[in-house]
């Protein structure tokens, strides 16, 4: 048996240059059913990976009771005061509790791709000890602000996207005026924020408070520490998590999107190309009708045509997919985009083209190969042998 599939895939396998038009339409579709499918998922996967690396599970996130996000959240200077004061909370290398009181508020920036519309940025109050608790933040050019002045440092992924951020410009912000005296990159969401000092944006947008605490956890058991302390707290209504499950809420809605979408575009176009595999492979099995005939009448069996056929589909489709991967990977691996977050504000992330999507591709590739190759093989099995050879 397996001499006679090898026989008979060999002879499929070289009349396909012949047939070059019907197998391209299997390749180009399955092609594009992948390439989608992968470039969906890459954004999907892009966007987490930026979020999920801005989270640490040492680090406690404090906010407002019930607020879902920063932007939504408000804590008065006698709250952060006790808050940061709260026991579980690690001790920096002054003595000091490691934790800042940071206030975000929006800023409006003009995007590269579209200078008509204004975008919502994130600009990021934070007190000094904010860089010591994101050591993976660096400045790459110029300086930092300086305490007690209307100065700047933009992410790296609002450099890339947005007009009017680079180092030196003055950006009017509140009847302000604030000059970018600084680029700084941290590989994660913070790249899509503008940073100033805390007193001064208070001051300026008119603000007493801070929107969070972010403060370093003291061991283990340093978060359950934190909690229990505030919670006790009469004068305190908190809700407090790990900065890593806050960034991590923060996905769930995209994902869930992108799933729905990457699914229903996917299952739409599997179908157009299940029905060209169809076409395609029948179209191969009629004009090969007397050739199969000739084989069966030889000795061949039913069972090694319809395995022959079915691998010159799977291979049609591995073809096809291993197309629509490397097209995904080429238009769309490290693309940065920018896009709204929960914060209402834009955030900057790249697609990622991982090996499990491009697997997760080829695996659908496959399978939509099976589905479109297995009635026609099942045809060219049980072709009538004297009918075919009768066949004008």
């Amino acid at each position: 048996m397996f001499k006679q599939v090898s026989a008979i895939t060999g002879i499929n396998l070289k009349s396909i240059p012949e047939r070059w038009a019907s197998s391209l339409v299997i390749v180009i579709g399955l092609a594009g059913v992948v390439a989608v499918f992968t470039a969906l998922l890459a954004m999907a996967t892009g966007f987490e990976s930026t979020l999920k690396a801005s989270g640490r599970p040492d680090m406690a996130l404090v906010m407002r009771g019930g607020s879902d996000t920063e932007l939504n959240s408000g804590l008065d200077r006698d709250s952060t005061d006790l808050i940061e004061q709260g026991p579980g909370i690690r001790s920096g290398s002054d003595g000091k509790p490691l934790a800042s009181a940071e206030m975000m508020v929006i800023a409006e920036l003009v995007r590269k791709d579209d200078i008509k519309n204004g975008a919502n940025i994130t600009l990021r109050g934070v007190e000094p000890a904010a860089f010591a608790l994101r050591p993976q933040l660096k400045i790459v050019a110029g300086r930092n602000f300086t305490r007690g002045l209307r100065e700047l440092i933009v992410g790296r992924g609002v450099l890339r996207q947005f007009q009017g951020a680079e180092l030196g410009k003055v950006m009017r912000m509140r009847g302000s005026d604030w000059t970018v005296v600084g680029v700084f990159e941290s590989g994660d969401a913070y790249d899509s924020e503008l940073w100033a000092d805390l007193n001064v944006t208070r001051t300026t947008f008119g603000r007493n408070g801070s929107s969070s605490v972010l403060a370093a956890l003291d061991g283990a058991d340093g978060l359950d520490k934190l909690k229990r302390a505030l919670a006790a707290d009469p004068r305190l209504t908190v809700d407090v998590v790990t900065q890593q499950d806050y960034f991590s809420g923060q996905t769930k809605q995209f994902r869930r999107t992108i799933g729905v979408l990457s699914g229903v575009v996917t299952t739409i176009m599997a179908l157009g190309a299940i029905f060209a595999a169809l076409n395609s492979m029948y179209a191969a099995v009629a004009a090969r009708s007397k050739e199969i005939a000739t084989l069966r009448a030889i000795g061949f069996g039913g069972l090694p045509v319809l395995v022959s056929v079915m691998i010159e589909a799977l291979l049609l489709a591995l073809i096809g997919g291993l197309l629509g991967a490397v097209i995904a990977y080429v238009l769309f691996n490290n693309l940065s985009v920018s896009t709204l977050g929960q914060n209402f504000t834009q955030l900057v992330f790249s697609f990622k083209v991982t090996p499990e999507l491009v697997v997760r591709g080829l695996f659908i590739s496959v399978v939509i190969g099976m589905l479109g190759g297995l009635l026609p093989a099942i045809r060219a099995a049980r072709l009538p042998v004297v009918e075919a050879l009768r066949a004008p």
